[in-house]
């Protein structure tokens, strides 16, 4: 497994393809689950863990891996179950890092990684239990992946702050923020809450969507009518979506004639990964990682201020 990983930083040519890679996991059953290459950071067996009192029930304790200290969660309870993860000494854990925070989950099985096009993983299908915590489903070798929502499960153990700062708020009048809307792209319903709330803390109003296709579909059927840019003041879109993601989204947004003046700004628990030379690669604006709702509410605050 210390192998599996080794051409990760090797695969940021995929950006802008529509593509993603997948490194599937099981919890115990057979039930296969994904999580997307670039917020891998290394992928172990588990090592010990020292419990800690007053955690969240999915927290099985905390691990010293390479001079950091890492929370190890069980995604097993972190998903719902009653049934947490046994014999963890010949388990393994994934180390990620979501939303400028590395932590660590604790996984039955670790099998391989899969090259597959976002437009074969599709929304989660309606419904109630485990599916509240998928952002997507896609299909290998004849099985059902579940695609977690790492966001909504981190989110439930330890919650960010969301309010944006009265300075913040302040730094902008509010006539200048009012009959303005913008556009959000997101694929997890925790994110979505999240940035709306920053963004309507400004006295902005937003219209939100699910994943890229459907955002181009909602710029592509305004333009019939109107240019896009006299109803959105900006889009701010998330990475990771089903169906199209938010660099292919960009791609497409830059290439069409009625929509290429759009502001765009890349959302993405995709930390510390992605340089400026990516950003420019598809034409977004910006790129900020989730989640610090003052630096989100300055960077729309500075688009508006230059709009006039």
């Amino acid at each position: 497994m210390a192998g599996v990983l080794d051409s990760v930083n090797q695969r940021t040519q995929l950006v802008g393809q529509n593509r993603l890679e997948l490194l599937l996991f099981k919890l115990g059953g057979i039930q296969r689950y994904g999580i997307n290459v670039f917020k891998v950071k290394e992928v172990l067996q588990c090592p010990p863990l020292t419990a800690i009192p007053k955690l969240h029930p999915a927290v099985r304790g905390i691990a010293h891996v390479r001079g950091e200290t890492i929370s190890i969660i069980d995604l097993n309870l972190a998903t719902g179950s009653s049934r947490p993860i046994d014999n963890i000494e010949e388990r393994f854990i994934i180390i990620t890092e979501y939303n400028r925070s590395i932590q660590g989950f604790l996984v039955g099985s670790v099998e391989r990684i899969i090259n597959i096009n976002w437009e074969d993983i599709l929304p989660p299908p309606n419904g109630v239990g485990r599916y509240n915590y998928l952002t997507a489903v896609t299909e290998i070798d004849g099985d059902l992946v579940e695609i977690l929502d790492v966001e909504k499960i981190l989110d439930e153990i330890a919650p960010v702050n969301t309010e944006v700062a009265a300075e913040v708020i302040a730094q902008v009048p509010a006539e200048k923020m009012a009959n303005k809307r913008i556009l959000i792209a997101d694929d997890s319903s925790v994110a979505r809450k999240q940035i709306q709330r920053a963004i309507t803390a400004l006295g902005i109003e937003c219209d939100v969507v699910k994943d890229g296709k459907e955002a181009l579909d909602v710029l592509l059927e305004l333009s019939k009518t109107q240019p896009v840019i006299e109803k959105y003041a900006l889009m701010i879109s998330d990475v990771e979506m089903p169906e199209m993601d938010g660099y292919t989204l960009t791609a497409e947004v830059r290439a069409n004639q009625d929509l290429k003046d759009l502001h765009i700004i890349l959302h993405t628990s995709l930390s510390g990964i992605f340089n400026q030379a990516m950003i420019e690669k598809v034409g977004a604006d910006d790129f900020i990682a989730k989640f610090n709702p003052d630096e989100l509410a300055t960077a729309v605050q500075k688009v508006i201020n230059l709009q006039g």
